[in-house]
């Protein structure tokens, strides 16, 4: 690879991580299996039950 391909691939790349970290599109936070199942668990406990009544 000769220099100046070299030297525009470093700035090509310098400019990606540039305009990635002012992006303002971020990705969900990570929630652990474990972590889900425990609030699954928490919503189904909390969840008001509802009886449906036929007149």
């Amino acid at each position: 690879m000769n220099r100046r391909k070299k030297g525009i691939q470093i700035l090509k790349a310098r400019v990606k991580k540039a305009n990635a970290k002012l992006s303002t599109q971020t990705k969900p936070k990570y929630i652990s299996k474990a972590q889900r199942a425990r609030l699954d668990t928490g919503a189904i406990e909390h969840a008001p039950v509802t009886v449906e009544t036929q007149i």
